[in-house]
């Protein structure tokens, strides 16, 4: 279908597609706690705490697409608007593309697309961690992409095998700590924050956070579930305290004195740079003599029952482009999924490190197993 007979059918069918969406949304909203056996546990931090809000000022493409005025993407996002905006902004500029974005947490957003089937609005989901984008497909929400551009810009290991969701930016899970109380030659791995050395000095956020449920998944699938469950039971037994609802508290204690090391995503280290350039904590890198630093990704597919999935494929692809992955480097302290896309400055001041090499869709396949080993030894 042309695009032009995509926005004309757009233009006729989406209202009558969103008010039955909203009525059955209405009815439905109970599938969010039902689902959430089967939907990886939510993150409370920035990346999940925006409310549901719906506007339509943004919007995305290729950076050789040409203007297509009058076309609407809309977008389920797990992704804390002020981060995504900036680069939907900056795609409805060079396209005229307009972007309707809903955003709320993954969990919800998915029960959301479950409950509204046929007559969703939603072209895309966009969310963060493997896990999620796992579990979307695993309930028949995404449909299959073939993208030549996707191919070319992403790495197989951060794309579904099936071509239905990708990763659009990588986020590195690793140790931090107290220079003033901690030498980086004592530090080591992941593996090695179960050492009694650690007892009462290590900070952690709560097992309910996803991004900690794919550390945990990689570890099985690296160490095997007997020595994993292992260094999770000796985390569980070095806390210094209770764990914390997001990394930007964890981060937060190890400045205040309350531990001495813990483990967080490297993004949210550089947001609280920006906003504090003496925070008193310090990077180090992990497993860099073994698998390799976690790292996950951010990512998006197309929505199964989109009115407009080649609208939502081209804003894909363009968010996969040198242009919108240096975006991502610089506002948002994430690194690029592109290889050879330069940094930030703050990025590159951290140097360079070894990645786990793990294709990101084995966090969602060992998530539940990483749930279960983490109740079984107190891990909370």
């Amino acid at each position: 279908m042309s695009l032009n007979a995509v926005a004309e059918r757009l233009s006729l069918t989406r209202p009558v597609k969103a008010s039955l969406s909203v009525a059955i949304f209405s009815m439905m909203m109970g599938l969010a706690g039902c689902n959430n056996a089967s939907t990886p546990t939510e993150n409370t931090d920035a990346e999940s705490q925006t409310p549901a809000t719906e506007n339509a000022e943004t919007s995305a493409s290729n950076d050789t697409a040409t203007t297509d005025d009058g076309q609407v993407v809309t977008i389920y996002s797990s992704r804390n608007e002020q981060l995504i905006k900036p680069l939907l902004d900056k795609y409805t500029e060079k396209t005229g593309v307009k972007i309707e974005l809903v955003t709320d947490k993954a969990g919800p957003l998915m029960a959301r697309l479950e409950a509204e089937g046929q007559n969703t609005p939603a072209d895309m989901l966009l969310t963060v961690d493997a896990g999620n984008l796992w579990q979307a497909a695993q309930q028949g929400l995404l449909q299959p992409v073939a993208s030549t551009v996707l191919e070319s810009n992403v790495p197989a290991k951060y794309r579904d095998p099936e071509g239905q969701w990708t990763g659009l930016s990588l986020r590195a899970r690793t140790i931090f700590y107290d220079p003033s109380k901690v030498n980086t030659d004592q530090l080591s791995t992941y593996a090695d924050l179960a050492d009694p050395k650690w007892k009462g000095k290590l900070c952690l956020r709560s097992s309910n956070a996803v991004y900690n449920q794919s550390l945990v998944a990689s570890m099985i699938e690296n160490l095997g579930a007997e020595k994993t469950e292992e260094i999770v039971r000796g985390w569980a037994d070095n806390l210094a305290t209770d764990v914390f609802s997001n990394d930007t508290s964890m981060l937060e204690a190890i400045a205040a004195g309350q531990c001495e090391v813990g483990i967080a995503n490297s993004y949210y280290y550089g947001r609280l740079l920006d906003e504090k350039p003496d925070f008193p904590v310090k990077i180090f890198w992990a497993n860099q003599d073994t698998t390799g630093t976690h790292v996950n990704i951010s990512g998006a597919g197309v929505v199964a029952n989109s009115d407009n999935p080649d609208g939502a494929l081209k804003l894909m692809e363009w968010l996969s482009s040198d242009e919108a992955q240096g975006l991502y480097a610089s506002s948002d302290k994430e690194y690029p999924v592109k290889e050879g896309i330069d940094e930030s400055d703050m990025l590159r001041s951290w140097g360079t490190f070894k990645q786990d090499n793990i294709n990101v869709q084995k966090f969602g396949e060992r998530q539940t197993q990483a749930v279960q080993m983490m109740d079984k030894v107190g891990y909370k």
